[in-house]
């Protein structure tokens, strides 16, 4: 089941078959039991005859008053490319004892406004010479930090800003446009299998400039885990996103350029799409 967050409401694909809830979107996602509240609300619903057109024209940033946050060094990938970007300024070991220690890397990525939806442009910092979109399961929690749904999280990074001292972590990773998420929340009684695959696909001048792919049973952390730590001492009434981290890493000789569009996507969410820009 997906739903799609977009100016006229709550756009509900359950296999094929498309609903319009008239609902907010907050206070349906916030809903103890969202798959039991969606259920309730198709009662009343207007199906969608053409929802395609409702999508092209429509479609919002699944996120409404959502913080999102971020999880970083939960693939070996990564961290070997954090210890391999910092190394010069000292901070490589950090990455490296973070992999291994109980409690994860958690971070502020990106207030509701600041996040781009499918089809809307995500930015490389003018500051930065070396941009890479980081593709990145992320996981939909309601205020009572229980995994309600998933989507696709683009996180984009400016690795030379970061490389160049750890402190500045929040330049490279929180800007305007440094976000995406998208196209959809998914919800499924079941969790996703590990063999669910993140796959990214760099587009540069219609052809293909990068690509890869890794399956989500490569993170080293439970998402339980990731949501206990994130609501140890914080409250989100709203709920919140939370990326899990990528394993996608471009060469170190690879940045985006403005141009590029980037192709993320996590069967059996969908794909999200950002132009970039600068």
């Amino acid at each position: 089941m997906k739903i799609y967050r977009t100016k006229k409401g709550v756009l509900l694909d359950d296999g094929g078959t498309w609903q319009l809830l008239q609902e907010d979107w907050d206070t349906l996602i916030c809903a103890p039991k969202l798959q039991q509240a969606l259920s309730e609300a198709r009662r009343e619903a207007q199906v969608v005859a053409d929802p395609q057109a409702v999508l092209d024209r429509e479609l919002l940033p699944p996120v409404g008053r959502q913080e999102v946050w971020a999880s970083g060094v939960t693939y070996l990938r990564s961290k070997s490319a954090r210890m391999e970007e910092s190394k010069e300024a000292g901070g490589g070991s950090f990455y490296d004892r973070v992999y291994d220690a109980a409690r994860p890397e958690l971070f502020f990525k990106a207030a509701p406004y600041r996040v781009s939806g499918h089809g809307q442009p995500v930015r490389i910092r003018r500051d930065s010479n070396w941009n890479v979109p980081e593709p990145e399961l992320t996981l939909l929690l309601n205020p009572a930090g229980e995994l309600c749904g998933y989507t696709v999280g683009n996180d984009m990074s400016s690795r030379d800003i970061e490389g160049e001292n750890p402190l500045y972590l929040p330049q490279a990773k929180s800007y305007d446009g440094s976000t995406g998420l998208g196209p959809c929340v998914f919800v499924s009684p079941e969790p996703l299998s590990g063999d669910t695959e993140i796959r990214l696909q760099i587009i540069r001048d219609g052809r293909t400039a990068f690509e890869d792919r890794i399956p989500i049973s490569q993170i080293k952390r439970s998402f339980e885990e990731l949501a206990g730590y994130l609501f140890r001492e914080m409250s989100f009434p709203h709920g919140v996103f939370l990326m899990t981290g990528t394993g996608i890493v471009p060469p170190n000789d690879f940045t985006l350029q403005p141009g590029d569009e980037v192709h993320i996507t996590i069967p059996p969410i969908g794909t999200l799409i950002n132009p970039v820009t600068d």
